[in-house]
């Protein structure tokens, strides 16, 4: 029997702690892990309460994930997507894809930033985001900042 990969998304204050260690350990698994970048993942953010946290089940396992946050600044509200992954098995598939549009459809109009990895940012291009700052490197790793409205 074929699984239907279903998107899922919580506020952090919803989130139940199953659900909340499998998308910290994906997180881990692949940035951590894989990418071999010694880093706080347990940031602080993840259980503010404007963070969102979207991802795609696959018969109750996570194999993709983002992060949402909401920053209010002067009442002007703002989001940055952040912690896109998905899992080694589950790549070719347009997971990151189907999230950035479910974030995006959840930002509407408001200015969304990130900070893509240098061989993402065309991916990101195709969302809408543009360049916003010059090349960093984050734990070894190229970064591009970007924004999109």
């Amino acid at each position: 029997m074929m699984s239907t990969v279903a998107l899922k998304r919580a506020w952090a204050a919803d989130l139940d702690a199953a659900t909340l260690y499998q998308l910290l350990k994906l997180r881990v698994d692949v940035f951590v892990v894989e990418q071999e970048c010694a880093y706080p993942e347990l940031d602080g953010r993840d259980l503010l309460p404007d963070t969102r946290h979207l991802w795609l089940d696959d018969g109750g396992a996570v194999v993709a994930t983002l992060r949402l946050l909401e920053q209010r600044v002067d009442d002007v509200t703002t989001f940055r997507i952040g912690r896109v992954c998905a899992a080694k098995t589950a790549r070719g598939r347009g997971y990151s894809a189907r999230l950035i549009r479910a974030a995006l459809a959840e930002t509407g109009a408001a200015t969304v930033r990130l900070d893509a990895q240098s061989h993402l940012v065309d991916m990101y291009a195709k969302f809408g985001f543009v360049a916003d700052g010059p090349e960093f490197l984050d734990d070894g790793i190229a970064h591009v900042p970007m924004r999109r409205g």
